[in-house]
């Protein structure tokens, strides 16, 4: 059967999450000041950095900047990780990297739907991070057994959208008429519902378990908690939220300012409370937190050897510090960070020099014009060295589990924060996924190789 009539699943990536995007904006309208806030500071950042700008035209990030997103969505059960992950499918996106967030006291453990090629990527890098509740970890029997019976009962995928799945996965693809009306089904899935399943008593029960576990276990659907568009300059985001009526969280998670960024720097305002109608309330007397916005800076992709550094210099500011990052120690954490830091290097000569971030390669004009020149530099380190070759930083799509728990945290309130027994379980996850996870850093180091290929063939040489 022949694929041309079929849409593009990056294409139909980028329909949905433009039109979640659109939803979400109406849904929370505190998004759409954030959007324009952020476009605003984007604007600032390239006219007065026109070097930045430069590097975003070359690499293709400049186009799609304001496409720049990614949501996330918390379900409860094995069933609806697996039809997720079927309904992300028809999109291109694939789960890349596994998240324990035990460790921080939120009962999940988590993976990124996203496309997983640079081509793909540069069509929409939109990603959802998806949790799944960990029931066993809900230490009282009774409430554990109620969860699970609550969830048991409630379909979050509307009949057209799982036949619409099924008709992708039988023919290869969707055409036009039915992509479109998947994207509009399968956003039901994440639309917010002001009718709680529960009594406004089982409510209280599970939200005094884990704010999270009522989240998740007391309405029709798993709501997106929150959009995130990229900005170039996050600490101007911040700084100039209150001004917009955005109450900020008190810390930007992830790594300190620096000159060249890296990984993810996420910061978010914080969760409103929007009102609920319980089971046994005939108006909407009760009221539920959970939805914010969240802005993201992202850096270069760290190897191996440089999330080692980045994660040592975390632990050890951390460690200073002595307790979790909150408000009344925001600035001493900040200047611990800055501080502890200064051990990683700050060029992106200095990065690639010593191993530590991942680099699209790219012939430069000397290296076009020296292709015919018969005692032209045939190595990496010689092209490198001629000026034949140059490389930008491959920008990292994924998330730092610390992060993603500080941003839970701070939207959940900080007396929600639990000690959990429980062990890491990649296992348990994957068994519900219905399949591995991708290990991120291997996606980074195809990518570079790619690079490095087509920089071969374009020289005429067999390899570099």
């Amino acid at each position: 059967m022949s694929n041309q009539r079929f849409v593009s699943p990056d294409l139909i990536r980028q329909g949905f999450s433009r039109a979640m995007s659109d939803m979400y904006r109406e849904e929370v309208p505190l998004y759409g000041a954030l959007m324009e806030l952020v476009a605003q500071v984007n604007a600032q950042v390239l006219e007065q950095q026109p070097a930045i700008a430069r590097q975003l035209q070359h690499s293709g990030e400049l186009q799609r900047l304001d496409l720049e997103r990614h949501g996330a969505i918390r379900v409860g059960t094995a069933e609806e990780l697996a039809t997720l992950a079927r309904l992300f499918a028809v999109m291109g996106m694939q789960p890349v990297g596994y998240y324990d967030l035990t460790p921080a006291g939120v009962p999940v453990h988590s993976t990124a739907f996203r496309a997983v090629h640079e081509q793909a990527l540069q069509v929409s890098p939109f990603r959802v991070f998806t949790s799944l509740l960990r029931l066993e970890l809900i230490d009282n029997p009774e409430l554990r057994q109620f969860a699970e019976q609550v969830l048991a009962r409630r379909s979050i995928f509307t009949p057209k959208a799982l036949e619409l799945i099924d008709q992708a996965q039988a023919q290869g693809g969707l055409d036009a008429d039915a992509a479109q009306c998947f994207i509009q089904e399968a956003l039901e899935t994440f639309r917010w519902h002001h009718h709680a399943t529960v009594t406004a008593a089982q409510y209280a029960t599970l939200s005094a378990q884990h704010r999270l576990i009522a989240d998740v276990v007391a309405f029709k659907g798993p709501h997106i908690n929150h959009l995130t568009p990229r900005t170039l300059d996050i600490d101007d985001v911040q700084r100039l939220m209150p001004a917009h009526g955005i109450t900020p969280k008190a810390v930007i998670e992830g790594p300190p300012r620096r000159a060249c960024p890296i990984l993810l720097r996420q910061t978010s305002f914080k969760a409103l409370e929007e009102a609920v109608a319980f089971v046994d309330q005939e108006h909407n007397q009760g009221s539920h937190s959970a939805r914010f916005g969240e802005i993201e800076q992202r850096g270069a992709a760290l190897t191996p050897k440089g999330r080692a550094l980045y994660d040592q210099l975390l632990n050890a500011a951390r460690d200073a510090l002595g307790d979790f990052p909150s408000e009344a120690n925001a600035q001493r954490y900040e200047q611990l960070m800055q501080e502890h830091f200064d051990a990683f290097p700050d060029s992106h000569a200095a990065m690639h020099e010593q191993g530590l971030a991942y680099f699209r390669y790219f012939v430069s004009e000397a290296g076009l014009a020296a292709r015919a020149e018969p005692a032209r530099p045939t190595s990496l380190e010689a092209l490198l060295a001629a000026g034949h070759l140059g490389f930008e930083p491959l920008v990292y799509e994924d998330f730092l589990p610390v992060s993603a728990a500080g941003i839970f945290q701070s939207n959940l309130g900080d007396d929600s924060q639990s000690h959990y027994a429980g062990q890491s379980n990649r296992q348990a996850f994957e068994t519900a996924l219905g399949r591995s996870t991708l290990d991120e850093l291997q996606l980074y180091a195809q990518a570079q190789q790619r690079s490095l290929q087509q920089c071969a063939a374009t020289l005429g040489l067999p390899a570099l």
